[in-house]
C-alpha cells in the first residue's frame, strides 16, 4: 500500500501507449485547429502576463544580458507547462524527476559560467576570492567558494524536485484519506475534501512560483558573469 503512493510519479499507459503523449500534444492540436483561439481574450491576457513577468525577471540584469531574455522566458514557460501538467488526470509531472531537472539546471548554469569566463575572466575568477582576505585563509576560501559555485546547479534541480514531489505526495495522502473515510465519517471527509481543494490551489501556485524562482536564480547567476 505504501508503494502505491509513488505510482503518481510513473507514466500511466493505456494499450501500451503513454498517456503523456496525447496530454502534451492536446494543447498544440487546439492551437492548430482553432483560429478563434489565436484572437481570444485568454491569449491576450496570457501575453500581457508573460510580458510583465519578463520585465520583472530581467530587471536586475544589465543591458548586455537582455539578449538572454527569450531563452529564459522559454525555459520558464516550459517549466510552468511541465509543473502544471501533473495536476491533470492520467498524467504525471516530469519535473518531479531529478534527472530531468538536473538536465535543465546543469547546462544553463554552465552556460552562464562559460559566458563569464569568456567575456571577463578576471572578474569571474575574482568571485572565488573575496577582496581583503587574509593570506592564510586564501586556500580555504578558494575551496569553499569553488564548492559553493559547483553546488548551484544541484540546488536548482533539487529545489524544484523536492517542492513538487512533496506537494504531490501530500495531495495523494489527503485524497487517500478522503476515500478511506467517506463511507464512515461524512463530515470529516467533506472537511478533508475542502483541504484537498486548497492543497490543489497551493500546488498550482507552487508550480508557477518554482518555475519563476528557477529562472530568476539563473538571471542572478548570469548577472554575475556579464
Amino acid at each position: 500500500m505504501t508503494l502505491s503512493f509513488f505510482d503518481q510519479f510513473s507514466i500511466p499507459h493505456i494499450l501500451w501507449i503513454p498517456l503523456i503523449i496525447p496530454a502534451l500534444t492536446f494543447p498544440l492540436v487546439i492551437l492548430l485547429v482553432s483560429n478563434r483561439l489565436m484572437k481570444s481574450r485568454y491569449l491576450a491576457l496570457q501575453s500581457w502576463i508573460t510580458n510583465n513577468i519578463t520585465k520583472h525577471l530581467m530587471l536586475p540584469v544589465t543591458p548586455p544580458g537582455h539578449k538572454w531574455t527569450s531563452t529564459f522566458v522559454s525555459i520558464m514557460l516550459l517549466l510552468i507547462s511541465l509543473n502544471t501538467l501533473g495536476l491533470l488526470p492520467y498524467t504525471f509531472t516530469p519535473t518531479t524527476q531529478l534527472s530531468m531537472n538536473m538536465a535543465l539546471a546543469i547546462p544553463t548554469w554552465l552556460t552562464t559560467v562559460l559566458t563569464g569566463l569568456r567575456n571577463q575572466p578576471t572578474a569571474s575568477m575574482g568571485h572565488l576570492l573575496p577582496e581583503g582576505t587574509p593570506t592564510p585563509l586564501i586556500p580555504m576560501l578558494i575551496i569553499i567558494e569553488t564548492a559553493s559555485l559547483m553546488i548551484r546547479p544541484i540546488a536548482l534541480g533539487v529545489r524544484l524536485t523536492a517542492n513538487l514531489t512533496a506537494g504531490h505526495l501530500l495531495m495523494q495522502l489527503t485524497s487517500t484519506a478522503v476515500l478511506a473515510i467517506c463511507n464512515t465519517m461524512m463530515v470529516t471527509s467533506l472537511l478533508t475534501t475542502l483541504l484537498l481543494i486548497l492543497l490543489t490551489c497551493l500546488e498550482m501556485a507552487v508550480a508557477l512560483i518554482q518555475a519563476y524562482v528557477f529562472v530568476l536564480l539563473l538571471t542572478l547567476y548570469l548577472q554575475e558573469n556579464i
